[in-house]
């Protein structure tokens, strides 16, 4: 059934652009149950005329064959799917070219293949999903490391971060272990896709050009480095913070108990010289 529906779907093409669409922090798929599907694991459902769509649950669709006005209103229509839709869209672009006579590779111009196939489809989006997914956590980690060099200045200068960069800290590590989460439980970037097991001489090697063409596990071990000293980072200042408040409070400990003294020998000295 999906070979026959991507078939008809493509039939007689030899080229179908792809558009991977990163639309929020997830993609509600258990609503898109009534929607008619062509394969599951990823979710492949028809868009317009002669175009179909991949959606994955950590927010990204991909789709095939789909341009101008039924692009925009198959996003417009997704955003009831959307859990926390982001404010900017993040896009990423690719060619596919069918070539039946040609070994299938990865080109400067998108990705040659012998036969676009509903398995072909569907790890090509897992790939591209990925990758998008990838550019957004960069972006935002590259954000933090931004936010994070005024508290490292400040330590600097100060021995200590002030007040304001206490709280600063407590976003950053907050929001590194949100992207460690949705990493790790949602995007699954380590994780290849479900048909890749029931069809792994076949597909195997196509899905490992174009995971190493697209960088995913590099950027991934750079990220999770990346993500590992935000939060080391952010966890040894607070930490001196701490000790500081904690010498200050014992600080304040002496000098009441001096303060205390010294007003019982003025008491003394006092009652001795009134008398």
């Amino acid at each position: 059934m999906t070979q026959t529906s991507s078939f008809k779907l493509f039939q007689g093409k030899s080229r179908v652009d792809a558009h991977a669409v990163l639309v929020g922090q997830r993609l509600n798929i258990k609503s898109l149950r009534q929607v008619p599907r062509l394969a599951e694991s990823p979710l492949v459902i028809e868009v317009g005329e002669h175009g179909c769509a991949v959606l994955f649950r950590y927010g990204v669709a991909v789709l095939f064959g789909v341009k101008g006005l039924e692009q925009a209103n198959f996003l417009s229509t997704l955003n009831e799917y959307v859990v926390e839709p982001h404010a900017k869209v993040e896009t990423e672009n690719t060619a596919i070219i069918v070539s039946p006579e040609e070994d299938e590779a990865i080109l400067h111009d998108g990705i040659r293949i012998r036969v676009l196939d509903m398995e072909r489809i569907q790890i090509i989006a897992d790939v591209l999903a990925k990758s998008i997914a990838l550019s957004f956590y960069e972006a935002q980690i590259a954000d933090t490391f931004d936010r994070i060099e005024p508290v490292s200045a400040d330590m600097q200068a100060r021995g200590y971060p002030g007040g304001k960069r206490a709280r600063d800290l407590l976003k950053h590590i907050g929001t590194t272990l949100s992207i460690q989460r949705r990493m790790v439980g949602q995007v699954e970037v380590d994780d290849k896709p479900d048909l890749l097991w029931d069809k792994p001489y076949e597909l195997e090697r196509f899905y490992a050009r174009l995971e190493d063409e697209y960088e995913i596990k590099e950027r991934h071990v750079a990220l999770k480095e990346k993500l590992e000293l935000i939060y080391r980072t952010a966890e040894t200042m607070l930490g001196l913070l701490q000790d500081r408040r904690t010498l200050n409070v014992e600080w304040y400990i002496v000098i009441l108990i001096v303060f205390d003294i010294v007003l019982s020998l003025g008491e003394k000295l006092y009652l001795h010289i009134t008398q």
